[in-house]
């Protein structure tokens, strides 16, 4: 009896572990019952500068994880219709995307900081969210901002 109240809070739990956080080693963990695809994707002409990794979960939402040869997530970008769980997927970044729309009334546009060691664009509306995260320090030398999609 136990199990059975037990199963749906790990059920929930669970597909919050299936993102990388930015700045710490890629997911590498069994695959979470919420990732339906996932593909390790070519990146054309980077000289093995970066890996991109690419996952959708049941709700959706396609995360593309940029990491490099070191194992290190230097870039996250995210699109579907609701928003993946920021937490998680920024890590210890996470506070500073949060206070990038503190002074803006909720709702009212798009939320974006840069800086030289966190960048973040997070836009969208219900059913169609989509942003990106960067650290640019991290950025190999033949990738720019623009390039994370």
């Amino acid at each position: 009896m136990k199990f059975l109240k037990a199963a749906p809070v790990a059920a929930l739990i669970l597909p919050l572990a299936s993102y990388a956080a930015l700045g710490g080693a890629p997911n590498t963990g069994a695959p979470s019952q919420a990732s339906l695809r996932s593909a390790a994707v070519a990146v054309p002409n980077s000289s093995a500068s970066y890996r991109l990794h690419e996952t959708r979960d049941a709700s959706g939402v396609t995360v593309r994880e940029y990491t490099l040869p070191s194992n290190v997530v230097f870039a996250v970008a995210w699109q579907g219709p609701v928003r993946p769980d920021m937490n998680a997927l920024l890590g210890n970044y996470f506070h500073r995307a949060a206070s990038a729309g503190a002074g803006k009334p909720r709702g009212t546009g798009p939320s974006i900081e840069r800086s030289d060691d966190f960048q973040i664009e997070s836009m969208g509306r219900p059913g169609n969210f989509f942003g990106k995260a960067i650290l640019p320090r991290l950025l190999p030398a033949n990738v720019r901002a623009e390039d994370i999609r």
